[in-house]
């Protein structure tokens, strides 16, 4: 049994009794959980977007049946959430009721971790304290796209094999001398990539649409490149890295940008020719992000000091989730989207 036991029953949360648009998303009054071992409940201020919300909404008609994670519906959706403890298991030492907290919760494992809600339990393992600098709304918006660029491009944190590849994924050092191509790199993700590429001292391109070129500026991208206006492929070549934040089956025309030694990573896995890859002298290679409340620890320590900032597109109340997910869609996103919780 938890100890400081919330001291409401029920609570406002976001939930899905079946897949499809964002008009499946329902505000609805459902039980507070109750922490289970080595976990705490989270009062939630704040909850990040992430694809794979939309995924989960969907029930991710794309995913090959092999790759689909089973979804118990009705299911509320989120991963990324700041807050404050509210309770704890009785085995939790590393925290204590009103610390302040933030973190991704539960991924891969789940994509219900349940942040669209004003409580949610998480593990322990997967929180990190969040610094008084930073607030929830900030807070929210950097777990798994900070995580992501942070595991792409400093350190994987763990050994877990990729689902895509059988390679583990080593990140390459960066430093003086490294070039980086960032695409996407106004999204979440990229925006993060960027600016811990900088931190690390590479020279880094930023390639994004016209209306993004101040703000990756701003970030510190030494060359931006508005892909309306011209391919990549087509005026960039030796880099020593590509990440792609976009991905997919188009990341591979990125292959004739990187020198020989030199790597691309898709951050959603394309299709791609191990025998090409091997001429052309380009390891290709990716990983899946993972909950780690520790790598989360020192992200907020860089956002703290002002180091990296999140930039925040848009925010809604947790009932208009529906119109948050409504502006995913439209895309040309720069920074994070975020539900505040009153």
């Amino acid at each position: 049994m938890p100890t400081h036991a919330t001291p409401t029953r029920t609570m406002n949360a976001i939930r899905l009794h079946e897949h499809g648009g964002p008009e499946v998303l329902r505000l609805e009054e459902v039980p507070v959980p109750e922490p289970g071992p080595g976990e705490v409940l989270v009062r939630v201020h704040a909850v990040g977007l992430n694809p794979p919300d939309w995924y989960a909404r969907e029930g991710m008609p794309d995913v090959p049946p092999e790759f689909k994670p089973s979804f118990r519906l009705p299911l509320i959706p989120g991963t990324d959430a700041s807050g404050v403890v509210a309770a704890v298991a009785s085995d939790v030492r590393d925290l204590a009721v009103g610390d302040e907290v933030f973190g991704l919760l539960r991924f891969p494992a789940s994509l219900q971790g349940g942040a669209y809600a004003e409580y949610v339990t998480a593990p322990v393992s997967d929180l990190a304290r969040k610094p008084a600098a930073v607030d929830h709304v900030h807070a929210a918006a950097l777990p798994m796209s900070g995580l992501t660029a942070w595991q792409f491009l400093i350190e994987v944190g763990h050994d877990h094999p990729s689902p895509f590849q059988e390679a583990p994924h080593r990140p390459m050092p960066l430093g003086d001398g490294t070039t980086v191509l960032v695409n996407g790199a106004a999204g979440g993700v990229g925006h993060l990539a960027l600016q811990l590429a900088k931190w690390r001292g590479a020279h880094v391109i930023g390639v994004a649409s016209g209306a993004h070129a101040s703000f990756l500026s701003e970030l510190g991208a030494d060359r931006f490149i508005d892909y309306t206006k011209d391919r990549p492929e087509d005026v960039v070549r030796d880099v020593d890295l590509v990440l792609d934040a976009v991905g997919g089956p188009r990341s591979r025309r990125f292959l004739r940008t990187v020198k020989r030694g030199g790597s691309l990573y898709p951050v959603y896995f394309g299709e791609f020719d191990d025998e090409e890859n091997e001429k052309l002298g380009v390891t290709v290679t990716g990983t899946q992000v993972r909950s780690n409340g520790t790598q989360l620890a020192e992200l907020g320590r860089l956002l703290a000091a002002g180091t990296i900032r999140v930039a925040i597109d848009s925010t809604f109340p947790l009932a208009d989730a529906a119109a948050a997910h409504e502006r995913a869609a439209r895309g040309h996103i720069q920074g994070k989207i975020v539900l505040t919780v009153a």
